[in-house]
């Protein structure tokens, strides 16, 4: 776009300047050439205008292309937040990994104290452990299991295991492990799990375990990764996301 000016400062002939762009325009009025008053036109004007209402113009045409821009990269950003990422098996599997190790720890303490107590025998347990290991047979396993206070770590571990995972989804929608791994679990709509659905959700995963962990196997090939535990309870697990996105405005 060609701008062109009328020099007040020619008295005589043709007092036309120009053509000019828009930046060197406003480099002459900042110069002081060109006054509020000083008449502009530029190619598709039908006649002269005063520069304080061509500039005017310019400015208003200026704001509302930065409006809408800045409106579509929001509304971009925007649609990128709101698309789901699921969280695939193997970020699951190291999440629950970290979360194995925790409780692994907390057996271990549970243990110490109950020897401690006199309620079992931790060396009786560790030649259990290694017979097992040297000859696995059902005798081994269940002599292992058989030992005086097994039974009550057992209950002690898996009461643990249970307040742990349902706390934590009920509460924070994640474990510790996966908080690590910046996912977590909502229900199908989007909304945080409640109470009553990570206590359903964990009963489903117990179930997914003991059909050989075949529960988990869907996550491998289902389009939204969810495991047998998620389609009963209504749940998927996915990647955090900003919870809103603010452009700020020139």
């Amino acid at each position: 776009m060609k701008w062109f000016y009328i020099d007040e400062s020619i008295t005589e002939g043709d007092r036309r300047q120009g053509p000019f762009s828009i930046d060197e325009i406003r480099n002459l009025a900042k110069e002081g050439k060109i006054t509020s008053s000083t008449l502009v036109w530029h190619s598709g004007e039908e006649s002269w205008k005063a520069w304080r209402d061509a500039k005017a113009e310019i400015d208003q045409n200026d704001a509302n292309q930065d409006k809408i821009l800045q409106e579509t990269i929001n509304e971009i950003l925007k649609q990128q937040v709101l698309t789901k990422h699921y969280a695939g098996f193997f970020i699951r599997s190291l999440a629950i990994s970290v979360d194995s190790f925790i409780l692994g720890i907390a057996g271990i303490i549970v243990l110490v104290v109950m020897s401690g107590a006199g309620l079992l025998n931790i060396q009786e347990l560790m030649q259990y452990s290694e017979a097992f290991a040297t000859t696995p047979s059902l005798e081994t396993m269940n002599k292992f299991f058989s030992a005086p206070g097994m039974d009550m770590f057992v209950t002690i571990s898996f009461f643990m295991q249970t307040v742990y995972f349902v706390i934590m989804h009920a509460l924070f929608g994640a474990t510790i492990g996966k908080k690590l791994f910046r996912i977590h679990v909502e229900t199908r709509t989007g909304d945080k799990i409640t109470w009553l659905g990570a206590i359903i959700r964990y009963l489903a995963s117990l179930m997914s375990m003991m059909l050989y962990c075949l529960g988990y196997l869907t996550v491998l090939i289902d389009p939204k990764r969810r495991g047998l535990h998620d389609f009963i309870a209504s749940t998927c697990v996915v990647y955090n996301t900003p919870k809103t996105i603010q452009i700020t405005e020139k």
